[in-house]
């Protein structure tokens, strides 16, 4: 077929998308040679489908595209090999189904909330099919539930998408700045000066001091503005950048390995770096204009650009809150969220059971105790009922 590469695969997602392919094309067999002819052939058709789509996607080589067709080719795959093992729920025998709900209603844990109807409901008929007893109801619970949770994670791994978007996003942006200013300057250098008079007006001789060279016995009259080298601006940036790698190293004691597909870590480190050069610039001309108290003067080029790199360094105090935000981010990918239960779902919870008089938390005398998942199973001895879940 023409655009698809079958050679070795390019990444590691795209090998361990084939090979999980591979796997669901071997259920798919045995349940198309299990199955009497006819039966469920719609079914059958739309998971070889998806499993045709899913391969079509990891294989396909996108030409010249090759660099933006990640993000694209792992949505097409993933979504495609999901939705073929929702179908795939609906084609086993009961006694795969009863093997099989234990791994469906933990990932239904991961990614629904504790109060979500499909998720109660299948905690309240696990022990019923795990013990065998499978009707088309159970079937039916066990493929919408599964799908929720592949939507919800489908969510959640949006949100990092986006973020992750955002950020190199942001980091152009500012890379367009900062060469921008480089340029303006190399051209202007007058007009955004960063050079210091040390000496001021003092004595009949004074010392210009700027970023890429030092002037010594000047004219006391002399504007600094004049003395400035083309190169000044990308020196200080250069500065700025060096400062902001530190942090940059620094800061990866912080990152963890996370099993998300988009490298939000790595987006979040490289803003860092165009930053670093901008903030080295705009300190430096905070220091010129004599914003900072006690800085107006520099001394020497080297106090110039040690104070480049300081600035490019505290870009980290701003692009902090970045990092936070990120981890955050990474760190909601599989945790539910505790959702307060309203009294209308109440009953959808608890399965609607029937109130005693007199009880005082509406359960019956005779109602088996649910667990802090509200999965229908008894909390262990001593286990507070209203633990956080996903937690």
């Amino acid at each position: 077929m023409n655009g698809l590469r079958h050679g070795p695969p390019r990444s590691a997602w795209r090998a361990r998308a084939r090979a999980r392919i591979a796997y669901l094309e071997a259920e798919l067999e045995h349940e198309s040679g299990r199955l009497s002819p006819g039966d469920r052939t719609a079914l059958l058709e739309g998971m070889r489908g998806h499993l045709e789509k899913a391969r079509a996607a990891a294989d396909e080589d996108f030409g010249w595209r090759r660099p933006w067709s990640g993000s694209a080719a792992r949505e097409g795959v993933c979504s495609n090999i999901r939705n073929a093992e929702v179908l795939l729920i609906q084609l086993v025998s009961d006694e795969e189904a009863a093997g099989r709900v234990s791994e469906v209603m933990a990932l239904v844990k991961d990614h629904l909330d504790a109060d979500d109807p499909r998720r109660v409901r299948l905690a309240l008929r696990l022990r019923p099919i795990i013990s065998g007893d499978v009707t088309a109801s159970d079937r039916d619970l066990m493929g919408r539930a599964l799908d929720a949770a592949y939507c919800s994670l489908d969510d959640e791994l949006a949100r990092v998408r986006s973020l992750r978007n955002i950020l190199w996003a942001a980091t152009v942006l500012v890379m367009i700045g900062v060469v921008n200013l480089a340029i303006y300057g190399w051209f202007s250098p007058g007009s955004l000066s960063l050079c210091f008079s040390p000496q001021g007006g003092s004595g009949e001789k004074v010392t210009v001091v700027c970023p890429t060279s030092e002037h010594y016995d000047q004219p006391a009259n002399t504007d600094a503005s004049e003395l400035a080298s083309a190169t000044d601006i990308v020196t200080v940036e250069i500065a700025g950048l060096a400062g902001a790698a530190l942090t940059v190293i620094a800061s990866l004691r912080r990152i963890r390995g996370t099993d998300s597909p988009y490298m939000l870590p790595l987006a979040s480190a490289v803003l860092k770096l165009p930053t670093g050069a901008l903030s080295a610039f705009l300190g430096l001309l905070l220091i010129r204009g004599a914003f900072v108290p006690g800085l107006s003067d520099l001394d020497s080029r080297a106090q110039v650009l040690a104070w480049a790199a300081a600035f490019g360094a505290a870009q980290h105090l701003v692009t902090r809150l970045v990092d936070d935000r990120a981890q955050m981010t990474l760190s909601e990918v599989g945790r539910t969220t505790d959702a307060v239960i309203n009294p209308e779902r109440v009953a959808v919870r608890e399965g609607a059971p029937t109130s005693a008089p007199g009880s005082p938390n509406g359960a019956g005398p005779h109602d088996e105790p649910h667990g802090p998942e509200g999965d229908g199973e008894p909390a262990p001895d001593g286990a507070p009922a209203h633990r956080r879940s996903g937690a």
